[in-house]
Protein backbone atom coordinates (compact mmCIF):
# COMPACT_ATOMS: atom_id res chain seq x y z
CA UNK A 1 0.00 0.00 0.00
CA UNK A 2 1.55 3.19 -1.28
CA UNK A 3 1.91 5.82 1.95
CA UNK A 4 0.58 9.01 1.57
CA UNK A 5 1.98 11.86 -1.07
CA UNK A 6 4.94 13.45 0.77
CA UNK A 7 4.89 16.94 0.93
CA UNK A 8 8.03 18.93 1.99
CA UNK A 9 8.35 20.66 5.18
CA UNK A 10 8.03 24.26 5.18
CA UNK A 11 11.16 24.80 7.30
CA UNK A 12 13.24 22.44 4.90
CA UNK A 13 14.83 23.46 1.33
CA UNK A 14 12.71 21.71 -1.19
CA UNK A 15 16.00 21.51 -4.02
CA UNK A 16 14.89 20.35 -7.57
CA UNK A 17 16.75 18.26 -9.76
CA UNK A 18 15.80 18.11 -13.38
CA UNK A 19 15.74 14.13 -14.88
CA UNK A 20 16.68 13.00 -18.05
CA UNK A 21 14.83 10.18 -19.59
CA UNK A 22 16.82 8.11 -22.06
CA UNK A 23 16.45 5.43 -24.45
CA UNK A 24 18.63 3.22 -21.63
CA UNK A 25 16.07 4.23 -19.24
CA UNK A 26 13.10 2.48 -20.76
CA UNK A 27 12.36 -1.39 -20.16
CA UNK A 28 10.05 -3.96 -21.65
CA UNK A 29 7.09 -2.53 -20.38
CA UNK A 30 7.89 0.73 -22.25
CA UNK A 31 8.32 2.92 -19.30
CA UNK A 32 11.39 3.83 -16.78
CA UNK A 33 12.49 1.17 -15.29
CA UNK A 34 12.38 0.84 -11.38
CA UNK A 35 15.63 0.48 -11.10
CA UNK A 36 16.00 3.95 -12.50
CA UNK A 37 14.15 5.43 -9.91
CA UNK A 38 16.38 4.13 -7.49
CA UNK A 39 18.93 5.36 -9.24
CA UNK A 40 17.32 8.85 -8.98
CA UNK A 41 16.90 8.64 -5.68
CA UNK A 42 20.27 8.54 -4.88
CA UNK A 43 21.74 10.78 -8.02
CA UNK A 44 19.72 13.62 -6.30
CA UNK A 45 20.56 13.12 -2.70
CA UNK A 46 24.04 13.81 -3.80
CA UNK A 47 23.59 16.33 -6.13
CA UNK A 48 21.90 18.33 -3.07
CA UNK A 49 24.73 17.67 -0.70
CA UNK A 50 27.43 18.56 -3.26
CA UNK A 51 25.27 21.86 -3.70
CA UNK A 52 24.92 22.81 -0.53
CA UNK A 53 28.74 21.95 0.89
CA UNK A 54 32.31 22.72 -0.48
CA UNK A 55 34.96 20.54 -1.37
CA UNK A 56 37.24 20.31 2.14
CA UNK A 57 33.30 19.84 3.95
CA UNK A 58 32.56 16.82 1.16
CA UNK A 59 35.86 15.53 1.54
CA UNK A 60 35.36 15.33 5.41
CA UNK A 61 32.57 13.28 5.81
CA UNK A 62 30.39 10.87 3.27
CA UNK A 63 26.77 9.49 3.36
CA UNK A 64 25.89 6.20 3.27
CA UNK A 65 22.73 4.91 1.61
CA UNK A 66 21.56 2.58 4.47
CA UNK A 67 17.63 2.13 2.56
CA UNK A 68 15.26 3.12 -0.10
CA UNK A 69 11.51 3.25 -0.23
CA UNK A 70 9.74 3.66 -3.71
CA UNK A 71 6.23 3.84 -4.21
CA UNK A 72 5.46 4.23 -8.04
CA UNK A 73 2.17 5.93 -9.05
CA UNK A 74 2.63 6.76 -12.78
CA UNK A 75 4.93 5.53 -15.68
CA UNK A 76 7.17 7.97 -17.18
CA UNK A 77 7.03 7.19 -20.97
CA UNK A 78 9.57 7.38 -23.51
CA UNK A 79 10.48 10.96 -24.70
CA UNK A 80 9.30 12.75 -21.20
CA UNK A 81 10.40 15.95 -20.72
CA UNK A 82 10.27 18.52 -17.99
CA UNK A 83 10.74 15.77 -15.55
CA UNK A 84 11.95 16.50 -11.96
CA UNK A 85 12.73 15.46 -8.54
CA UNK A 86 12.13 17.67 -5.26
CA UNK A 87 13.85 16.74 -2.36
CA UNK A 88 14.20 17.89 1.42
CA UNK A 89 15.86 16.42 4.19
CA UNK A 90 13.77 14.69 7.60
CA UNK A 91 15.23 15.47 10.98
CA UNK A 92 18.35 13.93 11.85
CA UNK A 93 18.85 10.99 14.33
CA UNK A 94 21.97 11.02 15.59
CA UNK A 95 24.26 9.97 12.69
CA UNK A 96 20.91 9.31 10.51
CA UNK A 97 18.31 11.31 8.48
CA UNK A 98 15.58 10.74 5.83
CA UNK A 99 15.50 12.45 2.49
CA UNK A 100 12.31 12.48 0.73
CA UNK A 101 11.79 12.93 -3.14
CA UNK A 102 9.28 13.05 -5.55
CA UNK A 103 9.67 12.52 -9.07
CA UNK A 104 7.23 14.82 -11.22
CA UNK A 105 6.80 14.83 -14.48
CA UNK A 106 6.48 17.76 -16.78
CA UNK A 107 2.71 18.57 -16.18
CA UNK A 108 3.70 18.31 -12.38
CA UNK A 109 1.97 14.79 -11.61
CA UNK A 110 3.56 12.93 -8.86
CA UNK A 111 5.00 9.67 -10.85
CA UNK A 112 6.75 8.44 -8.08
CA UNK A 113 7.78 8.79 -4.40
CA UNK A 114 10.34 8.01 -1.98
CA UNK A 115 11.98 7.62 1.17
CA UNK A 116 15.80 7.09 1.79
CA UNK A 117 17.75 6.73 4.87
CA UNK A 118 21.24 7.66 5.10
CA UNK A 119 23.97 7.52 7.45
CA UNK A 120 26.46 10.32 7.90
CA UNK A 121 30.06 8.49 7.77
CA UNK A 122 33.74 10.15 8.46
CA UNK A 123 35.19 9.82 5.06
CA UNK A 124 38.29 8.22 6.46
CA UNK A 125 37.73 6.04 8.87
CA UNK A 126 33.86 5.63 7.48
CA UNK A 127 32.56 5.18 11.24
CA UNK A 128 29.27 6.44 11.33
CA UNK A 129 29.35 10.26 12.77
CA UNK A 130 26.39 12.61 14.53
CA UNK A 131 25.10 15.02 12.08
CA UNK A 132 26.76 18.67 13.68
CA UNK A 133 23.92 21.03 14.24
CA UNK A 134 25.78 23.49 11.79
CA UNK A 135 25.31 20.91 8.85
CA UNK A 136 21.47 21.41 9.43
CA UNK A 137 21.67 25.15 8.51
CA UNK A 138 22.15 24.21 4.70
CA UNK A 139 19.16 22.08 3.91
CA UNK A 140 17.12 24.89 5.88
CA UNK A 141 14.41 27.19 3.91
Amino acid sequence: MARPQLTPREDREVFVVPLDVRSEHIDENNHVNNVVYVGWLQDVGTAHWNARFDEETRAKWSWVALRHEIDYLRAIAPGATGVVARTWVGDPQGPRFNRYVRIEDGEGRLCAQGVSEWCLVDAATLRPARIPTEMLGAFAA
